[in-house]
């Protein structure tokens, strides 16, 4: 499986789509953490993921306590809980995490990884400069029925719905479109 890299981040991601023994569609997400790395808390409003430790000592949020999972642990995190994962160890830790339904979970985190491999973003997820913040608000906006982030930077939501909009419009004239970030940012 190829990884691709979301360096700012710490970490690698591989993707797979399966069916389930129900015959659902899920997206299995290999993810590789390097020490200091992890994602900001979030929120998939209809997604549940299901983080297993894979080897290492992986942290996971869900709601508000953290909780260090041992190899071969999982923890469910259902739809409309905020998580997060981090690697506060010194070896790499390795997740799989499997999100039901898959939604537009991959083309998103490709979209951030790309972002963050042309430097974008911070080890925070947060942009860079206002290319980045323009390339975020299409984020922000394109995925927002699949995720919400959570991290304090983010002004009120009113205040989103009035300064999201513009800032996608000019993102979009530069070129940034969901599920095409890697395109666009090669093109600069």
């Amino acid at each position: 499986m190829e990884l691709i890299e979301a360096p700012a981040l710490g970490q690698r991601l591989g993707f797979e789509r399966m069916m389930d023994e129900q015959g659902e569609e899920v997206l299995v997400v290999t993810i590789e953490v390097d020490p200091g790395g992890g994602v900001t808390p979030h929120v998939h409003p209809a997604m549940e993921e299901r983080f297993t430790a894979v080897s290492g000592t992986p942290q996971l949020l869900a709601g508000r306590k953290w909780k260090t999972l041992a190899t071969g642990e999982t923890m469910v995190v259902p739809p409309g809980t905020r998580h997060a994962f981090r690697n506060r160890s010194g070896d790499v830790a390795h997740l799989r995490a499997e999100a039901r339904p898959p939604s537009t979970l991959q083309p998103f985190l490709e979209d951030t990884a790309a972002l963050d491999r042309a430097g974008k973003i911070t080890p925070h997820g947060l942009p860079k400069g206002l290319d980045a913040l323009a390339g975020g608000a299409v984020l922000a906006l394109d995925y927002r029925g699949m995720v919400e982030l959570g991290f304090p930077p983010l002004p009120p939501a009113a205040i989103q719905r009035l300064l999201f909009p513009p800032l996608a419009r000019l993102g979009r004239r530069r070129g940034y479109r969901a599920g095409h970030f890697a395109e666009a940012l090669d093109e600069a």
